[in-house]
């Protein structure tokens, strides 16, 4: 089964084709034609009349979509979540869970095992877990009730279940740095959140294994001239990489426009952090059990007010990055995709090369989505 991508604006890492063309074959990319090259015959031809092709999004860090969360404990939340994510771009996905009980989040586990076991819609290699070894000082819209100290046996557990590729935590609490340790043991990804921790902290975290920040510049140490914290690690440090929540809600435009300009782009991972309010509009829903409500595409706690996950939809921020930076797409692309694939050691995603995963969204020049195609398929 053989399925041509003609007329296409084929977007890849240093790499940008007007009016090129794509030929998929069993779930992978087979050949990438110039303009003007002959294309050989196919089953199926999709002609992208001029749209942008681009690999497919990842977005590491999701609790919810459209009224449904991950810790909804539930394979048909997951699922929900998982389509609606396609309509995104998004075709791999790490559904994210909350701080909450370790008896509810190893039944959680359970709900997204079985949906990585049948992956209909968007694919799922692994879990984001955020919380609920964080800072209680830090906790935002994460449920205080639940934050506990560091407890690898307790990760372990819920590894076992469903593969942890992201443990989300705050590196000062006791216990942590042996966590980060056993976690990168076993291949768990260690990221910084929901912290009071100091630049020095966190150089010493990244000796034990840590490499990620979770929702740069949120509920994290600030930077000040005297002490520059999580942010300011994150900004000097050579290495880590930095999740960013492209909204302009999360981080002010300006915010954004300066870690694009002081970080190179290898370092950077767009996320949503969505949960239940993106795609509803104007409403209620739950974060973890906690009352949020939407106003704007702007989520708040009800009680409280702190910001409590984002709306956004995955390709939005794309086109918030475009605007906001004036980056070419072909380096902005890298951290759509091709970032978060080698941070986790996923092989084969993040580019339109021959021999890569058929992953693929085409979307217009106004960064709406047209067509999702997983492994050359269109969902």
């Amino acid at each position: 089964m053989k399925t041509l991508i003609k007329n296409a604006r084929v977007v890849s890492p240093d790499r940008e084709i007007e009016n090129g063309a794509l030929l998929l074959e069993n779930g992978r990319i087979s050949a990438v034609f110039e303009a003007g090259a002959a294309l050989p015959p196919a089953d199926t031809v999709i002609d992208a009349g001029g749209r942008i092709a681009m690999p497919g999004f990842f977005d590491i860090h999701c609790h919810g979509a459209d009224g449904h969360d991950v810790c909804d404990n539930s394979l048909e939340a997951i699922r929900h979540i998982a389509k609606k994510k396609l309509q995104e771009g998004v075709t791999t996905w790490l559904p994210t869970t909350l701080t909450q009980p370790q008896d509810k989040l190893e039944e959680i586990a359970g709900k997204i095992a079985e949906y990585m076991a049948n992956p209909e819609f968007t694919r799922a290699p692994g879990v984001h877990v955020e919380g609920p070894f964080i800072n209680k000082e830090k906790a935002g819209a994460q449920n205080p009730e639940f934050v506990r100290l560091p407890n690898f046996g307790e990760l372990k557990a819920f590894h076992d279940i469903a593969p942890a590729l992201i443990v989300s935590l705050a590196p000062e609490m006791p216990g942590a740095l042996d966590l980060i340790r056993q976690a990168k043991a076993i291949g768990i990804t260690s990221s910084a959140a929901h912290t009071s921790s100091t630049a020095a902290q966190i150089f010493e975290a990244k000796a034990a294994g840590l490499t990620h920040l979770t929702h740069f510049g949120n509920a994290m140490t600030p930077l000040h001239h005297r002490e520059i914290g999580v942010i300011g690690a994150g900004l000097i440090d050579d290495s880590i990489k930095i999740e960013l929540i492209c909204d302009t809600i999360h981080l002010a435009p300006d915010m954004l426009k300066l870690v694009f300009k002081l970080v190179p782009i290898e370092r950077l991972l767009m996320i949503t952090d969505s949960m239940a309010a993106s795609w509803i509009g104007n409403g209620e829903c739950l974060l973890g059990g906690l009352e949020v409500v939407v106003s704007d595409n702007v989520a708040r706690l009800k009680h409280g007010g702190a910001l409590a996950g984002s709306a956004l939809l995955y390709n939005h921020g794309v086109k918030n990055v475009v605007d906001i930076t004036g980056l070419p797409l072909h380096q902005i692309v890298k951290a759509t995709s091709w970032n978060q694939a080698q941070s986790l050691g996923l092989e084969g995603f993040g580019k339109l090369e021959p021999g890569f995963h058929a992953d693929i969204v085409l979307l217009d020049d106004n960064f709406e989505v047209w067509k999702t195609l997983v492994g050359g398929e269109v969902r």
